[in-house]
């Protein structure tokens, strides 16, 4: 198709004034022709929660006394092939003074200790509980897909075998103004963002990474952020597989009511995930007869999905959020502004949503102080210093 033919389906075109050469038309279609414009089609709406309600999860010793027995069903689920893993790895380090990628980041103080390195050596352990390797993918980001290779190819994979690691780069999503017009960023070239880490799997499944393993039963989606995560943890897989759910979450309990943590619940009678700007004080504080908060599974990031499930929620489609940012892009004169207020929208898709198509979900609380160090700032809260409080606490030497 030509490049005036898309962009006239679409009513794009006053892209054509912006892209003049030949070389840069050419660079246009090709990003364009690589796109769902699809999502042109969505429009900004506020979202209306449905009727939202308390979610029955498996509390820390219901999970100590049948240990063993969930243990069992995922280890045999591992050695089968039938539990993958996939590493959401698309950031950069940005906030943490870095332009690298975010896993890359080192948060030793007397050695080298990688945010990547801790967690292979996570999934080494579940390698040595279960005597075989898990399949890894992991998904990176257009901006930072070579450096991410590089970086596990100078770390000769932190010794895990590279046959069992695939990379695949999430797809991106076009951004427009507030009118709908598709927005360059520079001459030829689309302003294009991330479409959300709900778009793994679109991703996954587009890149073929997936066909070298075709016994995965069970998808373990976690991010780069939190430095303890479990991955593959048989528990977790088995207990998921035992109550018959097609997802499961691992989760910790609330420090306290407002704790600023999405939090699993039922909307509608399904699983869901809200967020705690949603939750009204009352809902917040509210407690059970055994003097529990009644929203108090908060979530990590730490998913395990059903692959037949995921098949049949990819071909109904994942809800697209059309979301107010402000985005640089070319002006009439060829000059790139940086706005200074929220002048377009971008398309994202969510993980939360994955969970609630999911139609079941175990939320499996785990122990805090073990399994939930994210670094998202240098200092403070949920940064460098408390994440590395906590890798001591558990053992690592830094």
């Amino acid at each position: 198709m030509h490049l005036e033919e898309l962009l006239k389906r679409y009513k794009q075109e006053h892209l054509l004034a912006l892209a003049g050469s030949e070389e840069e038309r050419a660079a246009l279609l090709a990003q364009l022709s690589a796109l769902d414009l699809s999502v042109l089609s969505c429009r900004e709406e506020s979202a209306a929660r449905g009727k939202i309600a308390p979610i029955t999860g498996m509390r820390r010793g219901e999970i100590e006394a049948r240990a063993a027995e969930f243990g069992e069903i995922g280890k045999e689920a591992v050695r089968g092939g039938k539990v993958a893993a996939v590493l959401l790895a698309g950031g950069q380090g940005t906030r943490l003074g870095s332009d690298g990628p975010k896993g890359a980041y080192d948060i030793g103080k007397t050695r080298h200790v990688y945010i990547f390195q801790c967690l292979m050596e996570n999934l080494k352990e579940t390698v040595r509980r279960c005597g075989a390797h898990v399949p890894l993918f992991i998904m990176t980001s257009d901006k930072n897909d070579a450096a991410t290779r590089r970086f596990f190819e100078e770390h000769d994979f932190f010794g895990y075998p590279r046959d069992f690691v695939r990379f695949f780069v999430q797809e991106m999503a076009p951004c427009v103004d507030f009118s709908g017009r598709l927005l360059l960023e520079a001459p030829g070239r689309l302003a294009l963002s991330p479409n959300g880490n709900g778009g793994w799997y679109a991703s996954l499944k587009r890149s073929g990474a997936d066909a070298d393993f075709p016994a995965v039963e069970w998808y373990n989606v976690f991010g780069v952020d939190n430095v303890l995560q479990r991955i593959a943890d048989p528990v977790f897989v088995g207990a998921t597989v035992a109550c018959g759910s097609m997802s499961g979450a691992k989760v910790v309990c609330k420090a306290r009511p407002e704790e600023k943590v999405g939090v699993l619940c039922l909307e509608d009678g399904k699983p869901s995930v809200i967020e705690y700007y949603e939750l009204t004080a009352e809902m917040a504080e509210q407690r059970d007869g055994k003097g529990d908060l009644c929203y108090l599974y908060g979530v990590i990031l730490n998913y395990l999905f059903n692959a037949r499930m995921l098949e049949k929620i990819a071909s109904e489609r994942i809800p697209v959020h059309v979301v107010r940012k402000k985005i640089p892009f070319l002006g009439e004169n060829g000059q790139l502004i940086r706005p200074e207020a929220e002048n377009g929208y971008k398309f994202e898709t969510l993980i939360l949503d994955m969970v609630k198509l999911a139609g079941s979900c175990l939320p499996f609380e785990v122990v805090r102080e073990h399994e939930f160090a994210p670094i998202k700032n240098l200092t403070g809260v949920d940064s460098v210093e408390t994440a590395r409080a906590l890798l001591e606490q558990n053992g690592v030497v830094l």
